[in-house]
């Protein structure tokens, strides 16, 4: 009970483990929403760090390994150098590809980063009772996040989606999409 002078404090909201009156699941989605987006973020921010150091570790060694190739070109032509040089030839081929295995882990995090907002913003839609009735509002909606893909195929996976409500088929439209390009993104190693 309040007593006289004391401020009032705002009843916990209805749960679905203390349902009551007032409870709704709307709350309930956005709860989880938030929860969702709550573990994308934490999961971001736990792996970015490690993923920094093996990066700027690869990027150092690939740089001290060029140095020492390009030191074997110096020397008389013989079986070390010989030997020298294709040990770095080799090395140097399997630091790309964990390279481009960073950078795949780099697209990774801006897509669940790109989920996150998403789901965000979602939950500003379904919490405000004006937008969640309104068409318009969810038709923008997907709009803005059509518009964060960066590639053919995630839009194209988004029309499919949109157009048939089936994630099987959206996805089947993303990998058909993606073999047809004949997995070009792994072609070109970007060194950082």
């Amino acid at each position: 009970m309040v007593q006289p002078g004391e401020p009032m404090r705002p009843a916990q909201p209805s749960t679905a483990a203390r349902p009551d009156l007032d409870w709704s699941q709307v709350r309930e989605t956005l709860l989880m929403l938030n929860l969702a987006v709550a573990q994308i973020e934490v999961a971001l921010k736990e792996s970015s760090g490690s993923v920094e150091v093996l990066t700027d570790s690869f990027t150092g060694m690939y740089g001290n390994l060029m140095a020492l190739v390009e030191a074997a070109h110096t020397l008389p032509d013989s079986p070390v150098k010989q030997s020298i040089e294709a040990a770095g030839a080799a090395v140097s081929e399997r630091m790309q590809q964990a390279i481009v295995a960073f950078q795949f882990y780099d697209r990774l995090s801006q897509r669940l980063s790109h989920v996150c907002r998403s789901l965000d913003e979602l939950s500003g839609i379904v919490s405000d009772p004006a937008r969640l009735y309104n068409p318009f509002s969810w038709h923008a909606l997907q709009q803005k996040i059509r518009s964060r893909y960066t590639m053919e195929e995630e839009r194209l996976m988004f029309d499919k989606l949109l157009e048939s409500g089936d994630v099987r088929a959206a996805l089947d439209q993303y990998l058909l999409a993606r073999q047809e390009q004949g997995g070009k993104s792994g072609e070109d190693v970007e060194l950082f």
